[in-house]
């Protein structure tokens, strides 16, 4: 599919080498994604500082089928490094929208809800009980945004299951709520 492509230059005199690098870069997101529908890449100048001289923007707007990539990148001395560095933005994010389409992006598991019905401090360790009557092990080490010497039991968990050597082990508990 022909890429419909618009150029816009502010505050920036047209250059055609600037639109050959543009046109370039813009040519090879066909290469991620085949069905970008368009493509407004906006180029210009911003606020000039005394100490530092020119600093370039460079904005892309990509159209593809159901969803939208904004890309702006500024504050670059050199406006072909801008084009570079939101060219590639914009690559990375067409790449991962092609992947999230074809179904490639790894699914998380859901979190498993429960409750602290056994804790040993001294162990370290302690066991939760799911909705479903199950009792889960925890390790010290798998409790996540809560110090473990503060739980207690009856205490309300989120939790991640995992398999482990013994059985069914909970992983990033957190307690709910926070």
């Amino acid at each position: 599919m022909q890429l419909q492509l618009q150029i816009v230059f502010r505050d920036l005199a047209r250059s055609d080498a600037v639109e050959a690098a543009i046109r370039d870069k813009a040519e090879k997101l066909n290469q991620f994604h085949h069905r970008i529908m368009s493509c407004r890449v906006t180029a210009g100048v911003i606020q000039k500082h005394k100490h530092q001289g020119k600093l370039f923007n460079i904005r892309v707007d990509l159209t593809l089928p159901g969803s939208e990539i904004v890309v702006n990148r500024d504050k670059a001395e050199d406006i072909y490094v801008a084009i570079r560095d939101a060219f590639d933005s914009a690559r990375r994010q067409v790449e991962d929208y092609a992947r999230r389409q074809r179904g490639e992006v790894k699914a998380h598991e859901p979190e498993v809800r429960g409750r602290i019905v056994e804790l040993f401090p001294e162990e370290g360790y302690g066991f939760i009980e799911k909705n479903d009557g199950t009792h889960v092990y925890f390790h010290r080490y798998n409790v996540v945004n809560a110090d473990f010497e503060q739980l207690s039991e009856g205490v309300d968990v989120e939790f991640l299951e995992e398999m482990a050597g013994d059985g069914l082990q909970a992983n990033r508990v957190s307690v709910r709520g926070r």
